[in-house]
């Protein structure tokens, strides 16, 4: 019973996603299309944290993802669409190297170096101005659909349903047995004969290159980049957040996370817009403290125990 409510409230979900536009104008479909950004966020950062892995690493893989984009538009006359799929390869290539030498680290250690990898890619950035435009960051000549709020609204959320297509199959997978292995015990699974580290890189690198894409299509909706907008702590705090509230190690948890924090996100940035970061912390410390399952574990505890009462 528990396996297809999910899927049932899932369908719902994807069904209002869709009809959406339909009934929105351009403001609320601008809205949509930066939470289900976050939603492709929130749901490639619990895939990989379904092994046990802790990343901070999404504000640096976007960031490089959304600088792909424009730069291979600008520097190579790549067409919108080629370069957000461009976007998605270069932040896969990326995080499998970058996955090759940090993923021997875990828990706090690889969380860090994660955080900081971000943080030398916004510097180097910054700093090469002769190809990246510098601090000033770069502008597209044009916005991809020219500016069609429907037709950026559908891209976006192809994505996501990407993103969501991405997560189940991984469930359905011996991935999913895999990983949970991984993050349980590491010793009984390397004894079980699962290679660990191979697993590790292949979910880093594919939760990375759906980052890479959310960059690059947030930068051909808006149409520029800078360092500081594209590597926002934003696009770390708010997924986690998202996630946390859901609940993890699952698909529907951050769809319901992202949903109900989206929303708030947007509006907190207008009435907060120094201290909204403020507050998705302290959604975090909450949660953790006194929801550690999310909305989803509380609401399957609740009918396992009117299942076994």
């Amino acid at each position: 019973m528990i396996k297809y409510w999910k899927y049932i409230l899932i369908a719902i979900i994807l069904l209002l996603g869709v009809l959406f536009p339909f009934y929105a104008g351009a403001y609320q479909q601008s809205i949509a299309r930066t939470v289900l950004i976050y939603l492709v966020l929130a749901i490639s950062w619990d895939m990989l944290l379904r092994s046990g892995q802790l990343s901070f690493g999404m504000a640096g893989l976007f960031g490089i993802g959304s600088y792909a984009s424009v730069l291979l538009l600008l520097r190579l006359g790549a067409s919108p669409m080629l370069s957000i799929l461009g976007a998605g390869l270069v932040a896969f290539v990326v995080a499998a190297l970058l996955g090759i030498l940090v993923l021997r680290l875990r828990a706090m250690y690889f969380a860090i170096t994660t955080l900081a990898i971000g943080e030398i890619f916004r510097i180097i950035i910054r700093n090469w101005s002769s190809f990246t435009g510098g601090p000033e960051g770069a502008i597209l000549p044009n916005i991809i659909f020219d500016g069609d709020p429907v037709l950026s609204y559908w891209l976006v959320l192809g994505l996501a349903l990407l993103a969501i297509v991405l997560s189940v199959i991984f469930q359905k997978t011996r991935i999913y047995f895999a990983l949970t292995a991984i993050r349980n015990n590491e010793v009984v699974a390397k004894s079980s004969g699962i290679n660990i580290f191979k697993y590790l890189v292949i979910v880093f690198a594919i939760t990375s290159a759906l980052q890479g894409m959310a960059g690059g299509v947030f930068a051909q909706t808006y149409g520029f980049v800078t360092p500081e907008s594209s590597f926002s702590a934003d696009y770390i705090l708010l997924p986690i957040a998202m996630a946390l509230l859901g609940g993890i190690y699952g698909t529907l948890g951050p769809i319901i996370g992202t949903v109900l924090l989206g929303v708030l996100a947007e509006y907190l940035k207008l009435y907060i817009p120094y201290g909204h970061l403020i507050v998705y912390g302290i959604i975090i410390i909450c949660i953790i403290m006194f929801m550690p399952q999310g909305i989803v574990g509380v609401v399957r505890s609740k009918i396992i125990r009117r299942e076994v009462g």
